[in-house]
Order: structure tokens, then C-alpha cells, then sequence
């Protein structure tokens, strides 16, 4: 038989026990989170040449075709989206996002990662301006279309107005090919997403900037400031002036050997995952 101070005594140490278990899992579980991050020191950053090698490479080397790399990228970028901007988390409760799109490499991205965003639940809706020649934009346009993802013919005339009608939007007009200045042609739309009251995901590389730029070199006033960028590859040398809340490393498709090749310091990719988060430290 117990009395009652040998109860109380089991009672302690049991409290004790598991309050130890408790602080011993949350410990585990933000050295698991810990490692699935990678600190910008310890990450490669590519220049623009490197960046097209690399891209040259898979596509002649390894056999990549354009379509294939798209798709992957856009996958990447729609699935860090879900994870920096959960549905059950947007003000605007119906997911709606708007995806700008530029004529090159980036604005297919972002066409693939609009389909794959509306897949996930989310409401997107494209402004694409150019209308494409090359079949693969055309393919890409026509499956966005046909899954219901509508395409916004006038931009609004105040960037106050993005904020009534989406949650976010995603920046795919430039990629690491881009060179300064921006044409007329899509001024106006980059200015408008300056001033844009709500977060700016930008993919690979945010419009506006040189893919080489360094810290200091980024006007924030007159470029866009985003909130998320999602590096494709491997970070860019702009990447280091980023300091948005959330950075994603996507494009999960670098051979083991293309990489050693490079020299490229790359988190590794948990389990079955798209994209991994980069720490800006």
C-alpha cells in the first residue's frame, strides 16, 4: 500500500519526467527544422554565365528538354507557395493570387506554376501580356485555360487595387537572362508591383534587378522588394540582397555530377520534396 507522501513523491517525478520528454522533443524537432535549412554563407551563388552553362549543360549533356525543366521549376515554386502561404492563412479566403508572366524562360515558369497552384486548391489568375509565338507558351497557355485558370486582359490602374481582389502575387516576368533597363513595354506593370500592398513572390530572380547585383546595389524605392523569392538551381549572386521572410531553394533536378562540377553547395532535398528553405543568416 502507498500513503499518501509516497504518492505525492511518484506524482513529482513523474511530472518531472515528463516535462524532460517534452523540452527533449522540441529540441529534436528544431534540430530537424534546423536541418532542413541551409544558411546563405554556405550556399553557392551563381553568376548569370554560370547560371546559363549549367542550364546549357542539362539540356546538351544530360539530355533535359525545355519543357521538362519548366515543368519541374513551376512545380517547385507552386509547391514553396503552399508552404510560405497556406490557403487557411490568406485574408482572402477564396486563394486568389495573380501570376504576371513575362515572354521568356520565367514567365513559362510561372505559367506551370499557376496550373499546379490551381491543382492545389488555390485561385489563380494570370496576366501574360505578350501574346506567344513558340508552341511550348502556347501549350502552356492552353493547359492553364483549360483548367479553368483565368487570364486578365488590363492590369488595375492603382496598385491600392491588388489588394481587394488577391492574396499575393507571384513576380514571373524576368529570369537570370535579364539585363537592365526594363523595356516600356512592361514598366508600368513593374511599378504597379512596387507598390504593392500585399507580398510579392518573386521567381529566381525579382524583376527588375540585375541577376549580379550586390548588397547596396538594389534601389528597393523604385525595384521590387519581395517578400519570398524562390531561387531555381541554385541561388543567384542577387540572392544575397534579398531580405523578404521567406526563401526557397526549388528545381530539384541538378545531377550529382553537374553539381560537383560547379563546385555547387546545395541543401539536400528531404524525402520526396520540391523545394527546401534557405535561412537568410
Amino acid at each position: 500500500m502507498f500513503n499518501n507522501s509516497m504518492m505525492k513523491h511518484r506524482l513529482f517525478f513523474l511530472k518531472a519526467i515528463l516535462t524532460l520528454l517534452k523540452t527533449g522533443i522540441r529540441a529534436l524537432t528544431i534540430i530537424a527544422i534546423q536541418s532542413r535549412c541551409l544558411t546563405m554563407a554556405a550556399i553557392s551563388f551563381l553568376t548569370q554565365t554560370e547560371a546559363q552553362q549549367i542550364d546549357n549543360e542539362l539540356f546538351t549533356e544530360y539530355g533535359f528538354s525545355v519543357d521538362q525543366l519548366m515543368e519541374l521549376a513551376g512545380l517547385s515554386c507552386a509547391t514553396a507557395i503552399s508552404k510560405a502561404y497556406p490557403l487557411d492563412q490568406l485574408p482572402i479566403n477564396n486563394g486568389s493570387l495573380l501570376v504576371c508572366c513575362g515572354p521568356g524562360n520565367n514567365g513559362g515558369d510561372g505559367l506551370v506554376c499557376a496550373r499546379h497552384l490551381k491543382l492545389f486548391g488555390y485561385n489563380p489568375t494570370v496576366y501574360y501580356p505578350r501574346t506567344p509565338t513558340k508552341q511550348l507558351y502556347k501549350n502552356l497557355v492552353l493547359q492553364c485555360a483549360k483548367m479553368d485558370v483565368p487570364f486578365l486582359r488590363d492590369l488595375p490602374s492603382e496598385s491600392g487595387q491588388f489588394g481587394a481582389s488577391y492574396n499575393l502575387i507571384v513576380d514571373a516576368l524576368f529570369g537570370f537572362g535579364f539585363k537592365p533597363p526594363v523595356s516600356t513595354e512592361f514598366r508600368g506593370l513593374l511599378d504597379l508591383m512596387c507598390q504593392a500592398t500585399v507580398p510579392v513572390v518573386s521567381i529566381d530572380v525579382p524583376s527588375g534587378w540585375h541577376v549580379e547585383a550586390n548588397v547596396g546595389e538594389v534601389d528597393f524605392g523604385k525595384s521590387i522588394n519581395p517578400d519570398c523569392l524562390i531561387s531555381l538551381t541554385a541561388p543567384k549572386l542577387c540572392a544575397r540582397t534579398f531580405r523578404g521572410r521567406f526563401h526557397f531553394l526549388g528545381g530539384r533536378f541538378v545531377p550529382n555530377a553537374l553539381a560537383a562540377k560547379y563546385r555547387l553547395q546545395l541543401p539536400a532535398y528531404p524525402g520526396t520534396e520540391q523545394c527546401v528553405r534557405l535561412l537568410n543568416t
